[in-house]
């Protein structure tokens, strides 16, 4: 099983995950530290990301996804993962780019499970505001909430409000995965 914790910026991926895989014994990736030079660069300067810009580095992830998955390990990853284009890649990789629908393997979205870390822009301000020492430019809150696409019924996933504390929400998500494992 590979849980990817995913939502906007500040949301508290890296920080329930990291905490979350100690807990459970998983190994954590924290997306972020997959994003080429250009584009830590771009919203170190508070330009949003393009679909161009995150493709490349949303494969890089795939490939990290399955490579733990083929060696039958579970892991945590953090990424926004904002569109279910988004999504579909880093389940699908670039077979999402050629193929139909009814030609993707769908048993590998099965072992998946997208965990949407929900909180309102108010919060997420404020977290932002507190955050020191990361690249991504406060500006770019507003870029994230635009493009935004929760997930849908149609999709392995369970959403978290973010309100509570990290040991409240590492026991929802534990909760949750205790029914998908």
């Amino acid at each position: 099983m590979i849980l990817v914790l995913m939502g906007v910026c500040r949301c508290g991926k890296s920080t329930v995950g990291a905490s979350l895989a100690n807990k459970l014994g998983w190994t954590f990736f924290d997306g972020d530290d997959y994003h080429p030079k250009e584009n830590r660069d771009k919203m170190a300067n508070g330009i949003p990301l393009t679909d161009q810009d995150r493709i490349p580095w949303l494969l890089i992830l795939h490939d990290i996804i399955l490579r733990e998955l083929s060696g039958g390990k579970h892991a945590i990853m953090a990424c926004s993962a904002l569109k279910k284009f988004y999504r579909e890649l880093l389940v699908f990789g670039s077979d999402i780019l050629h193929l139909n629908p009814s030609e993707l393997q769908h048993d590998l979205a099965k072992e998946i499970l997208f965990v949407y870390l929900h909180g309102s822009m108010e919060l997420i301000c404020k977290r932002m505001a507190a955050r020191k020492g990361h690249f991504m430019a406060a500006s770019l809150i507003q870029s994230q909430f635009d493009i935004l696409e929760p997930p849908s019924e149609d999709e392995n996933s369970i959403t978290v409000d973010i309100d509570s504390g990290i040991q409240e929400i590492t026991a929802e998500i534990e909760k949750a995965l205790s029914s998908h494992l």
